[in-house]
């Protein structure tokens, strides 16, 4: 029987979660493409700004139609946007980010790189964009990756010319390209650089342009389009059975946090690319034109070329080993090649294409997911050989102190199991995202190891080296140590290897807010990563506060449990913003960092190391009004911050609204981006303006506004406009409109001090129109810009009053800014002063 389509994708994106960490296991078409990828020598590389900026259908098409050895520059990780699957956000956000990206060139084929800067948020303009990232240091990022990585070909997404005309980091990635296009091959450019790698001089940089960017399709129609070409990336793929936009789609589906999940296309679908820089190509439908991508390409590869070009055309698909004899010639010669750009690539692929022809299966997986420095692990070891050539496992190691030797001559599809132990240095560094390692700034990440700058990830742990010999021939191959593992309902699962402390302890709220001088119980969880591990937890905290015991023992007898001590808390008797810190003292260390797992099925398990902190909040806050309802959205902190300030918070369903069921909360919140991405809502909402009209108090929290605006009529009572003004400097001037009107006067009267300490923005999404029955209460503005009035609009309606605020309270309440609370305060309490 015939498996639908769409079924067979669901299939096919499973796998793809699942396995992967998994070995690939290659079918005899996957060796047949790495063969004709093995027989191209050339790379292009594309660049934008963000995760999800990528054109994934001509990085697919590049990798797997021409054949190219691609890569995808994405300036940051991500780390200023949203969550649409997760609470995660900041740091936490730009490592989801990452693998999910990984997740993406999984699929298409291509690779991926970063630079040290730090997604801070909405930019403007380049120019408020390169101060914060410190352009110097991004360009020398950009720069080191085009000389190690080498490309042929450069392809912006974003054009350089049009700053100020869309996000601040599109256009900088494209300025930064632009320029590094030409430094990259001058030696008196970063020259420390040339310590590690050598300059390099691309050969044509394009940008890859659409008729988005001239504003309409008739537009683009009448463009000059004498310097474009016109690439087909809808082409089909026979041995794989799909397209290359099907591929695309699936790659770019990737990208969940962002909604990014969607259906695949086929068919012909056409991608621009405009020259930029250096020649343009005679044949406009190959940007490879006129660039020797032949083994002819460096000097001694020609020989390499007649073994292998002569593989590609005579390719057996049912017996590849038989070829085995020749990819050892092949490899021998690259062995020989004084390139070692090349070499260092080719021989990589080589190696990989010579396991996959010979069935050869290497393995090294741990029995546990992780260990910590000073301690001794078993490594199971399977190594199998399904084919009947002639191979032999000379011996395996990890480094040289610690190699076994075996001379095991590997029978057909016999597999060999045997243990290595591995010695884990004292000093060994834990597994975290490195750049995650140092303290940073808003506008970048500190990496120390100029040789981790531009990698997606940290290296593994631990590597295995086999030590193989096919045909009388050695190779070395090396396999990272991983932890394999089942669960009943998903089945095989694999996961990174890691080294972790011995024991962790962290806080479960970020922020805690004192709105007396009442103490309260902090409560610190220790998780044991190892057996038995025992010592002493010490508070750390700031002048003003304290603690009724500084120092307490504790003592875990099993890897993975957690005990929680408490420590009683009192804040000083005036307002204070400080910070406490729990260290673990266990066999002579201090440990004072956190762990944090993220753990989704499209990406593998990550561990992330952070300091362990909380803000602790001395707070002078009044409120009315006790019961909140709230509606979720596409998912923030606010709820439990305002738990924090004693309100009693309830999470509404959607579907359970029905007339009169929302009487019983003193004001109803609903979430960010609720009526984008909640459905149901469009149809309850008649109920909660009905509320509105009996009484009740609704804010209402950005939403964002497409091509077409929001779809929807009935949003607010009155008429409301929502647009994409934004105010993204966080300590922009903030002018108080409605000086007289309760909502900056009860119970809290807010003042300019208030708007001191905001983090990455003011709002977003402001209304641009309302309708008369609205009051403006705020007027805000980025430099050299008009002021914007919509960041928070009151309207009574009926007995009660309907806000809406673009402010980006999901961002200052978790981070503690004590004006946003006394302001939020102020919108939840309105209904009660409405009624005095």
């Amino acid at each position: 029987m015939r498996l639908p389509w769409v079924f067979f994708w669901g299939i096919l994106l499973s796998c793809q979660l699942i396995d992967a960490q998994a070995p690939k296991k290659n079918t005899s078409s996957d060796i047949y493409q790495s063969i004709q990828k093995l027989n191209f020598l050339g790379s292009a590389l594309y660049i934008a700004a963000h995760p999800d900026d990528e054109n994934t259908r001509l990085i697919s098409y590049l990798s797997n139609e021409v054949k190219a050895k691609t890569a995808y520059l994405s300036l940051t990780r991500g780390d200023g946007g949203q969550n649409l699957i997760g609470s995660e956000l900041r740091e936490l956000l730009g490592v989801l980010r990452t693998q999910e990206l990984l997740a993406a060139r999984r699929i298409d084929g291509g690779e991926q790189f970063f630079t040290r800067a730090n997604d801070f948020g909405y930019s403007k303009h380049p120019n408020e964009t390169l101060k914060i990232w410190n352009k110097e240091a991004v360009l020398s990022d950009v720069i080191w990756i085009i000389r190690n990585f080498k490309p042929d070909v450069i392809i912006n997404r974003f054009d350089h010319r049009s700053p100020g005309s869309t996000h601040g980091h599109h256009t900088s990635s494209a300025m930064l390209s632009y320029e590094a296009f030409d430094l990259a091959n001058n030696p008196n450019i970063y020259p420390d650089q040339l310590k590690s790698t050598d300059v390099w001089q691309p050969k044509r940089l394009f940008f890859n342009t659409s008729w988005w960017f001239y504003g309409s399709e008739d537009k683009f129609q009448k463009a000059d389009k004498s310097k474009m070409i016109d690439l087909d990336v809808g082409v089909y793929y026979p041995l794989r059975g799909v397209s290359n936009n099907e591929i695309a789609s699936l790659a770019s589906s990737q990208h969940l946090c962002q909604g990014f999940g969607r259906l695949s296309t086929r068919g012909s679908e056409n991608e621009y690319i405009e020259l930029l820089k250096g020649d343009l190509p005679q044949n406009k439908s190959d940007i490879f034109d006129g660039i020797n991508t032949t083994w002819s390409r460096v000097e001694g590869g020609e020989a390499v070329g007649k073994i292998l070009y002569e593989i590609e055309r005579n390719f057996d698909f049912t017996q590849p080993a038989k070829h085995l004899p020749q990819l050892i010639e092949g490899y021998k010669a690259i062995l020989k090649l004084q390139d070692e750009h090349w070499k260092k690539i080719k021989k990589k692929e080589l190696e990989d294409i010579i396991q996959a022809v010979c069935g050869l299966y290497l393995e090294a997986t741990a029995e546990e997911s992780n260990t910590y420095p000073g301690s001794t692990i078993s490594i199971n070891i399977e190594v199998l050989n399904r084919s009947n050539t002639d191979i032999n496992l000379l011996a395996v190691s990890t480094g040289p102190d610690n190699r076994i030797n075996k001379n095991i001559a590997l029978k057909e599809n016999k597999k060999e199991l045997f243990q290595i132990n591995i010695n884990v240095p004292s000093n060994k560094d834990y597994t975290s995202p490195y750049w995650l390692n140092n303290k940073g700034t808003t506008g970048m990440y500190t990496v120390k190891d100029q040789n981790l700058i531009g990698k997606p990830e940290t290296p593994n742990a631990f590597e295995v080296n086999f030590e193989m010999e096919f045909n009388g021939f050695a190779i070395n191959i090396t396999k990272p140590v991983v932890y394999r593992y089942s669960k009943p309902d998903k089945g095989e699962i694999y996961q990174p290897f890691e080294i972790l402390p011995e024991a962790t302890a962290s806080f479960k709220d970020k922020v805690i807010i004192f709105a007396s001088s009442e103490p309260k119980e902090i409560p610190v969880t220790i998780k044991a990563l190892k057996d038995n591990v025992k010592g002493e937890l010490q508070l750390c905290f700031g002048k003003g506060w304290k603690v009724d015991q500084e120092i307490k023992s504790f003592e875990i007898g099993k890897k993975g449990d957690q005990r929680i001590l408490n420590f009683i808390l009192t804040p000083p008797a005036n307002e204070d913003e400080n910070y406490i810190s729990p260290i673990v003292k266990v066999d002579g260390k201090e440990i004072s960092k956190e762990l944090i797992e993220i753990s989704y099925d499209h990406i593998p398990k990550q561990s992330v190391l952070l300091p362990s902190e909380t803000k602790v909040v001395r707070l002078d806050i009044n409120k009315n009004g006790e019961n909140i309802g709230y509606i979720n959205g596409a998912g923030d902190e606010i709820p439990e911050s305002l738990k924090q300030i004693g309100y009693k918070v309830e999470y509404i369903d959607p579907k359970t609204i029905q007339a009169g069921s929302l009487n019983k909360y003193d004001a109803i919140v609903v979430g960010i981006r609720a009526y984008n991405v909640v459905d149901e809502l469009k149809f309850k909402q008649r109920y909660l303006l009905d509320y509105v009209k009996e009484g009740g108090n609704l804010i209402v929290q950005y939403n964002t506004a497409g091509r077409n605006g929001l779809d929807m009529d009935n949003l607010a009572p009155y008429p409301l406009s929502i647009s994409r003004d934004r105010v993204t400097d966080e300590s922009s001037n903030v002018d108080i409109l409605a000086k007289s009107h309760a909502l900056v006067n009860y119970p809290n009267r807010i003042t300019q001090n208030d708007f001191n300490g905001w983090v990455q923005e003011r709002g977003l999404y402001f209304p641009d129109q309302w309708s008369k029955e609205f009051t403006p209460i705020l007027s805000m503005n980025d430099e050299g810009e008009a002021s914007l009035n919509g960041s928070l609009l009151v309207a009574p309606y009926g007995k009660g009053n309907y806000i809406y605020t673009g402010l980006s309270f999901f961002r200052e309440l978790p981070a503690g800014v004590t004006g946003a609370f006394r302001l939020f305060a102020n919108m939840l309490s309105l209904k009660q002063e409405s009624q005095k």
